[in-house]
């Protein structure tokens, strides 16, 4: 008996362990629930933008199944606590037989709905508010369950940025709808705004239909600027989703649009100091974790979220001819459009280098080209110097029988000018022989002339010059100056030539010169 009664506790205890991990084992299992509560009937920005940022970085980040819920209310215009009780119903219906893990609220409409209701929904859930401001959420009204990440706007600095860019603005308009929650933040704006008042004058949205605000933008001096903050509900009571409308006020306004928050970039604001949505989803993600994972709600604490550096579209600066030089420091441009530099760098890049290789062959060519044509007037100078010389050295060949052409007319004149002498210094002269002498000297005169001016000619430096001659001529006045040289040399010189002329066109002196070469070398090669 006594080993029964002494093993019976430590059954018992085996037994409560086994029970423990397995019921651990079924907790571990079984997803986490997370119901994400929207304040509008349909997603609205900036809280639809914080809430799709919540869902991303949860299941990103999270290491167990998740289970997300995502109710979508119309609270955000109730006018009374009455409206509130069919969207109680409905969340009490839709969650029936299923344990909360975590309620998110996006944005304030959205965490005083829980607030005051929570007693019939979720008394002992804990509860994460995203993306309330800090001015709408007091200390006092969060229960010990409760944690918060929140954003603190400083209204001013929307405004602000507005001057700083375009300091000639005189007039501000404020686009801002009617819902409660609207005419909240146009108190808020109109506070905040107080001490610009003396500088720019501040037209206010919310007490007119859209219709009537899109004629007011289309209409507006040039010294206007449009503060595009919140429109969910115009006066009329007529409901707009955010990005449509602000897309049709950007079709007609004359005047740039800026906004509130980065949710709105890409969407027609020309920019400023904006709330970052994404960075508060982001935090909201990460305070749900510490949540889930056990952490209590009231000792998960936040740095509220305030105001980004600004930013601006790049596209709006261009279509209101806005310069970059005027942005802020440190500003931030979005949605630049790549140069052509950026967008083909390397295409660009190649085509330069194409063209600095063509240029470079280019400039090889007519390098070259210059340096062949001014050799080529070199090797013409220096042909032309060797040909002077080569008739120099002809001459010395030819002076023989260039003395020989020269001697035999000079001769001629002197044994006819003595003839001439004695027939005159006879008793009676007879003239008529005295003419034909001095007839032969003239003629003798002649022909020693134009020896002279043959060997001129063959000695001076004349340019290539082609006049129309005749062969035979040219040829025999050649063998005529070869003749004493062949017979120095004894070497016979037979002229055939034709009976008819041979008419041609050429410079006289290279024909010349060649022929003598031919003739000379013929002679040098028989010895």
């Amino acid at each position: 008996m006594g080993r029964r009664d002494f093993s019976r506790p430590i059954l018992a205890a085996i037994a409560c362990s086994v029970l423990t991990i397995w019921a651990t084992a079924v907790s571990a299992a079984e997803p986490r629930r997370v119901l994400i509560i929207h304040a509008f009937g349909h997603a609205y920005s900036p809280w639809s933008d914080m809430a799709g940022s919540v869902r991303v970085e949860l299941l990103k980040k999270s290491k167990e199944p998740i289970n997300l819920y995502e109710v979508s209310l119309d609270t955000a215009r109730a006018q009374s606590r009455q409206d509130e009780a069919p969207f109680v119903e409905y969340i009490r219906a839709l969650l029936a037989g299923r344990k909360v893990d975590l309620i998110v609220p996006i944005g304030a409409p959205s965490a005083f709905f829980v607030q005051r209701n929570r007693q019939l929904l979720f008394p002992d859930t804990p509860m994460l508010i995203v993306g309330a401001a800090r001015r709408r959420i007091s200390d006092n009204s969060l229960a010990e369950n409760d944690a918060v990440v929140l954003s603190d706007l400083d209204l001013t600095e929307y405004l602000a940025s507005i001057l700083k860019l375009l300091p000639q603005t005189t007039d501000v308009a404020v686009v801002v709808g009617n819902s409660p929650v609207e005419r909240y933040w146009t108190s808020e704006l109109a506070r905040a705004f107080q001490p610009f008042t003396d500088r720019v004058k501040i037209e206010w949205f919310n007490d007119l239909t859209f219709d009537a605000m899109l004629q007011r933008a289309a209409a507006m001096p040039p010294t206007t600027a449009i503060l595009w903050f919140l429109l969910s509900e115009d006066a009329a009571g007529i409901p707009y989703l955010e990005e449509r409308a602000l897309d049709a006020m950007r079709e007609v306004a004359s005047v740039p649009i800026f906004g509130t928050g980065d949710y709105q970039m890409g969407r027609g604001i020309v920019g400023g100091a904006l709330l970052p949505t994404q960075k508060l989803g982001a935090l909201g993600a990460d305070a749900a974790l510490r949540i889930l994972n056990g952490e209590k709600a009231s000792a998960v604490k936040t740095p509220d979220v305030v105001l980004n550096s600004t930013a601006y579209d790049w596209r709006e600066l261009r279509r209101w001819k806005i310069s970059e030089n005027q942005l802020p420091p440190n500003s931030i441009v979005l949605f630049r459009e790549p140069t052509a530099w950026e967008q083909y760098r390397w295409q660009i890049a190649l085509a330069c280098a194409l063209i600095l290789l063509q240029g470079a062959l280019i400039g090889g060519l007519l390098y070259e080209r210059r340096r062949r044509g001014f050799a080529e007037v070199q090797a013409s100078r220096r042909s032309a110097e060797l040909a002077h010389v080569n008739r120099f050295a002809m001459a010395g060949e030819l002076t023989t029988s260039i003395a020989h052409e020269i001697n035999q007319p000079l001769g001629a004149m002197q044994a006819n000018t003595e003839t001439a002498q004695l027939i005159l210094d006879s008793p009676a002269p007879d003239l008529k022989e005295v003419r034909e002498i001095l007839s032969d000297i003239h003629r003798d005169n002649k022909r020693a002339g134009e020896v002279i001016f043959r060997l001129r000619s063959l000695l001076k430096k004349t340019p290539f010059e082609l006049k129309g001659l005749d062969l035979n001529d040219l040829a025999g006045e050649t063998a005529d100056l070869l003749s004493r040289v062949a017979a120095a040399r004894k070497v016979k010189i037979d002229s055939l030539l034709t009976r008819d002329s041979l008419p041609i066109k050429g410079d006289r002196i290279q024909l010349q010169q060649v022929i003598i070469n031919l003739a000379i070398n013929a002679m040098d090669a028989m010895s």
